[in-house]
């Protein structure tokens, strides 16, 4: 008769203990049908599923691994799986897994709680907790960028899309963590393409507002701005009427706001990181070319389109060039760039944060509100607003300590 039996470890980890523990398994002609492992400030667990047909083989197997066990230090307890549920943790292995993502600047027992308690009403399992954030100085220095993460992997059926979406954004506004809540298949692991805005994701300001302080017009086209960003007015007409209010303006104080626009916690790290790792970056904002093309060339982006600002005789002529970059424009672009790379719309990835992105992040494989207004984050798939922009980085599944490599 078929035996399976559970054999879980518990203890210090030490070098040479999984080859010594197979090595007694192999003797005994033993099949793994599952092994998991994990070290925790070097304390292991470890769990391995074995069958055999032959009872005596079995029996002396458990022996010997009870003498090792003993040797090495390590906990040891066994489980008879029935035909019964090993069957169905078999039929189970089909079944969709997700990924759900925690990020805040500190992650408490309270933010932990939480989000478990959204996972268990959904009816999910959690099979896997990993940190992705680094280790944690003692000593961190007070301006230190502070960021943890932590991952679970789920098993299971979502009961309620939309109801898990609400409760993780009322959660996110309640305690300052973000959650973010992937189905984990193939494409969330093989990005390729990441599309950015530009104002107040990129960097912290709204470029339209600078040119405006230096026409003397700052409250007037601030005033649009804010409407357009929260969906109140349509983007094209505000924005023409916006570059309308720039007419006369010197065009030699462009540079001037370039070399003065602060670029947002995290990017830096963020697009230097995805461009060591192979992805292609492109920015997709309805601000201007001029000042789009001044970031490609200082975080080494590669492609970007924007809003052409005429100029004539060194002067501004309160009109664009071309077709305006609005969101319709930013998902046909983002669209065309993945066609170009032969890739899925699922293989890119878009973070903004204004209306006018969400059209570009609901197409996406993968869409961030980042630091969004309360409409763009209530529409986007994920937000993000407890930390950098480097926190997408963690959406992709990365490890901070495999960072430190790249």
């Amino acid at each position: 008769m078929r035996e399976i039996i559970l054999i879980s470890f518990l203890g210090p980890d030490q070098p040479n203990q999984f080859t010594r523990l197979m090595q007694v398994l192999s003797v005994h002609s033993l099949q793994i049908l599952d092994v998991g492992q994990a070290v925790i400030h070097n304390q292991l667990t470890l769990g391995i599923v074995v069958a055999s047909d032959d009872e005596t083989a079995t029996a002396l197997a458990m022996k010997e691994i009870l003498i090792l066990a003993h040797d090495i230090g390590l906990t040891v307890r066994f489980k008879p799986i029935s035909s019964a549920e090993y069957d169905q943790w078999v039929s189970e292995g089909g079944r969709t897994r997700y990924i759900v993502t925690a990020l805040a600047p500190e992650l408490t027992a309270s933010h932990l709680q939480a989000v478990t308690k959204i996972v268990s009403n959904q009816g999910f399992n959690i099979e896997t907790v990993t940190r992705l954030s680094g280790r944690l100085a003692r000593d961190l220095e007070d301006n230190a960028p502070r960021r943890a993460c932590v991952q679970f992997g789920l098993s299971g059926q979502m009961l309620d899309a939309q109801a898990m979406r609400a409760a993780c954004l009322s959660l996110s506004g309640e305690l300052n963590i973000d959650v973010a809540v992937q189905e984990d298949n193939a494409y969330r692991r093989n990005r390729r393409l990441v599309c950015f805005d530009m104002d107040s994701t990129l960097i912290e300001q709204e470029v339209i507002d600078e040119l405006a302080l230096e026409a003397g017009v700052g409250e007037q086209v601030a005033e649009i701005t804010e409407r357009a960003m929260q969906g109140e007015l349509d983007f094209q007409q505000s924005f023409r009427a916006r570059v309308a209010l720039l007419k006369g303006l010197d065009a030699l104080v462009l540079p001037k706001i370039a070399e003065r626009l602060t670029i947002t916690e995290g990017a830096e790290r963020l697009i230097s990181t995805l461009k060591a790792l192979g992805y292609k970056t492109v920015i997709l904002s309805g601000g201007f070319q001029y000042f789009a093309e001044y970031l490609q060339q200082k975080l080494g982006i590669d492609e970007v389109h924007a809003n052409i600002l005429d100029v004539q005789d060194g002067f501004v002529t309160g009109e664009v060039k071309g077709a305006i970059v609005d969101g319709a424009r930013k998902a046909e672009l983002l669209t065309q760039l993945a066609d170009k790379m032969g890739i899925s719309l699922e293989q890119a990835m878009a973070v903004g944060d204004g209306a006018n992105d969400l059209p570009m992040l609901s197409i996406a494989g993968l869409g961030v509100a980042f630091r969004a207004k309360p409409l763009v984050r209530q529409n986007a798939n994920q937000a993000i607003s407890s930390v950098g922009l480097d926190g997408v980085l963690y959406l992709l599944g990365m490890h901070d300590k495999d960072l430190n490599r790249a």
